[in-house]
């Protein structure tokens, strides 16, 4: 069995380890398990006699403490399935060694281009090694590179003793692309009073801050009729539905907002003549403005129903996660922490802020403090996602540091 971090990666991204949000088992499928087993026979290889897989697709292991010291418990978590976004089956991983610059044409599919212009990262991997697909599946990075680093990790430091470090707890999860990558987690097993995703993007980067997100629901109850005598009688819940999605302030849009701006987005829209229904997120870094998001809508809706005096309208929202920073100003270290394991990694630390959200921001708020470390891929959810070798090396040396800080700092 190889163990660097790029062989683990090349050998995880071929396994099809897709989530389903359509599907109501735990994990929402089966072949999520395939990895899990094989995580599990590789973690027993390094000597985890604890390694192993639960009944909901979950991998629990544990790097013995061997520090005289009272360390605490930290974890590093990382997610095993692939977005639904984009097809991960057949995943052939294509390798760009010693990278000269330019567009990356995919050979499965020339009409992909990862093109330097939309990839601004591209331009400080000149040299490194970059792992792509064929361009007619995702690459899986979200989040096999976080796995793959964590595994790299564990073996560095069963192998080098003189490496002093805390217990540490490796936990990787299902469902994390559909919403539910933490519903099973065993807090007890797990044992852990702080954690770390392995799920960000751009080398040096650590995240200690995401969008508060809700869901909205909004059903139209119009007024139906036969076509043939409609006049001044039918209000069709369509059209309703369609003027409250055309009321939506353009620059409210996640396709002109960027940065600490939230946004209001339309997901789907089902019905029919008599009864219609939008589905929305709304993202904010504030809870305020969540908040103000959602009465902005809500008037909206009614302004729209004025036109439509028979018809009803009802508005439900509902909860999906909240910005971890409110947990996790309460705990400084556990960042600090992070950006001097990035520093001794060799890297400047960037902290930065997810316009999304991970598996920390529900954990946070679960009890278990856990910001976001890079983990080096790129363009998730596509077709073009891309890591870096180098990158994914730069990831294995800042948990190690990161080991090694919260046992000096004990």
């Amino acid at each position: 069995m190889t163990d660097t971090v790029l062989d683990r990666f090349l050998r995880y991204v071929v396994i099809d380890t897709q989530s389903d949000p359509k599907s109501s088992a735990l994990p929402s499928t089966e072949k999520q398990k395939n990895l899990g087993r094989l995580l599990v026979e590789e973690l027993l290889a390094m000597g985890l006699s604890d390694a192993h897989l639960d009944a909901h697709g979950y991998v629990y292991a544990t790097v013995p403490s061997n520090s005289d010291k009272q360390v605490p418990v930290i974890c590093f978590c990382s997610h095993m399935d692939t977005a639904p976004d984009f097809t991960g089956t057949g995943v052939r991983p294509q390798m760009i060694r010693k990278y000269e610059g330019g567009d990356i044409v995919l050979a499965g599919d020339p009409s992909r281009v990862i093109k330097v212009s939309e990839h601004l990262e591209l331009k400080n991997q000149i040299g490194n090694d970059i792992v792509t697909t064929d361009g007619t599946t995702l690459l899986g990075a979200d989040d096999k590179a976080g796995v793959a680093e964590i595994m790299a990790a564990a073996q560095v430091l069963v192998a080098n003793p003189d490496i002093r470090h805390g217990t540490i707890k490796i936990l990787f999860t299902p469902d994390e692309e559909i919403g539910r990558g933490v519903d099973k987690v065993d807090f007890a097993k797990l044992g852990a009073k702080f954690a770390y995703t392995m799920d960000g993007e751009t080398a040096g980067t650590i995240e200690d801050e995401t969008f508060s997100a809700d869901g909205v629901e909004i059903t139209i109850q119009g007024v139906a009729m036969h076509p043939g005598f409609a006049k001044d009688r039918m209000e069709n819940a369509i059209k309703i539905a369609g003027a409250i999605i055309d009321r939506l302030p353009k620059d409210q849009a996640p396709e002109t907002t960027d940065g600490r701006q939230g946004f209001v987005h339309p997901t789907g829209v089902t019905g029919s003549m008599e009864k219609a229904t939008i589905s929305l997120i709304v993202r904010d870094f504030r809870d305020e403005g969540l908040a103000e998001k959602e009465a902005m809508l809500e008037a909206i809706v009614r302004d729209v129903l004025k036109g439509f005096p028979d018809s009803s309208y009802g508005f439900v929202v509902k909860e999906q996660y909240r910005n971890m920073k409110v947990v996790l100003d309460r705990h400084p270290e556990i960042v600090e922490h992070a950006v001097e394991a990035i520093r001794r990694a060799g890297m400047e630390p960037v902290r930065g802020s997810i316009r999304g959200g991970t598996d920390g921001s529900r954990l946070s708020f679960m009890g278990l403090p856990c910001p976001n470390i890079f983990a080096g891929g790129h363009a998730f959810h596509s077709p073009l996602e891309w890591v870096s070798r180098q990158d994914m090396e730069k990831a294995v040396r800042t948990i190690v540091e990161l080991a090694r800080v919260w046992e000096e700092r004990a």
